[in-house]
């Protein structure tokens, strides 16, 4: 088994590089001289993008299977599992449109999307181990697979969304628009920032041991990787030479994962601020370059595609399979569970993104807006509900 966790981890490295090499190479083909309109047909450069990102999805898939095989279950039953699989279905949405409308720039922003989802995912325990009782179900396969690759599909409208707001908004001029691409912006490099701040403690091999008490008054150990800003609950340091927590936090809050959220918070403030200083401009004015070309209404034609694909697949596996699950598992169908709740948080919201657009005609600009307040909706779920907020699936 051990053999083949790491020709597992291997692929999963290469799969990451293959999608950094394809976004270099996409720049490539946006700014190739003779492509049609150096954002759409697939030129020399965009062939040789499009070959590295199957390559790539075709080396994530090997992970996908080989730790299927390892683990005797499908890997999505934590955090990093989760994670990887998402950012492979984002990527498996990008393949198949980019086969239908070779736009390149998608490509540009898609990818990264991907690789940070995947690089976020790497940030938690990657160890392979027995499912626990409650996740024993052919329903894991069906639900979280479908649930995810649903989730995928949508982002794929968020990264369209961005695309048309670069292009549509003018972040020379200070206005709400503006600020609010901006701050789209900063969450970008904030998440950047995560990676190299997470990367650099782990390869320093930082770890930080607690005693702490838990919610059901059990004592219980902890082990950070980030310095402590957050400590559990009545929590007591094990490891010397340790920095000591600025505050505690009550049993329910999961202080860990919240700290490493404001550690997050923190340095992508710092590094969003450096590259302010250093080029003097706004984040989405030094990438308003790479969409000068791109056609509107073909990007807006993108986003609502993803949204008619990916919202009933969202459905399928994030409502009505949960409910089937949470019926045999918990002998209930709806608990209002934070995790649950959230899920229907995003199908009333992505179903009124398309009653809204069908209804109302809210085409172009504001469809993109409503694409990036779903995805935030998708990344809170992810980020904040799976990682401070106590509950039913918490041990993911």
């Amino acid at each position: 088994m051990t053999g083949l966790v790491q020709i597992s981890s291997n692929l999963l490295y290469a799969s990451l590089i293959l999608y950094l090499v394809a976004t270099f190479l996409f720049s490539g083909a946006i700014r190739d001289k003779r492509g049609r309109e150096k954002q759409t047909g697939v030129n020399r450069w965009g062939m040789l993008a499009i070959i590295a990102t199957v390559i790539g999805f075709i080396s994530q898939l090997g992970y996908f299977i080989t730790r299927w095989v390892a683990a005797g279950h499908a890997p999505v039953s934590n955090l990093f599992e989760f994670t990887t699989f998402f950012g492979m279905m984002v990527v498996g949405a990008f393949i198949l449109l980019f086969f239908i409308y070779k736009l390149n720039v998608l490509g540009l922003f898609a990818l990264p999307t991907a690789f940070l989802l995947i690089a976020y995912g790497s940030m938690f325990p990657r160890d392979v181990s027995p499912l626990i009782p409650a996740l024993k179900s052919d329903w894991l396969h069906i639900h979280v697979t479908t649930a995810a690759a649903g989730q995928a599909i949508l982002s794929i409208s968020f990264v369209a969304g961005i695309i048309y707001l670069l292009k549509s908004v003018d972040p020379t001029v200070k206005d709400k628009r503006s600020f609010w691409l901006e701050t789209i912006m900063y969450c970008v490099v904030a998440t950047i920032a995560f990676i190299v701040i997470s990367t650099s403690f782990n390869l320093a091999h930082y770890n930080a041991d607690f005693a702490w008490v838990d919610k059901n008054d059990r004592p219980a150990e902890i082990s950070y990787q980030l310095p402590a800003l957050v400590g559990p609950h009545e929590g007591e340091l094990l490891t010397k030479d340790r920095m000591s927590p600025l505050v505690t936090v009550p049993a329910i809050v999961n202080a860990k994962k919240l700290n490493t959220v404001i550690w997050t918070a923190i340095a992508g403030t710092i590094l969003y601020l450096l590259i302010r200083l250093i080029t003097r401009k706004r984040v989405s004015l030094l990438l308003k370059p790479l969409v000068k070309n791109v056609n509107l209404d073909l990007v807006d034609e993108i986003g609502y595609r993803s949204v008619l694909i990916g919202f009933p697949v969202f459905t399928l596996g994030g409502l009505i399979f949960a409910m089937i699950w949470a019926q045999i598992a918990w002998t209930r169908f709806w608990g209002w569970d934070p995790k649950e709740v959230w899920a229907l948080i995003t199908f009333l919201f992505y179903a009124a993104f398309l009653h809204l657009r069908l209804s109302r005609g809210w085409h172009g600009e504001r469809s993109a807006w409503l694409a990036v307040v779903g995805i935030a909706i998708i990344i809170f779920n992810l980020v904040f509900v799976n990682l401070i907020i106590a509950g039913l699936h918490s041990y993911a």
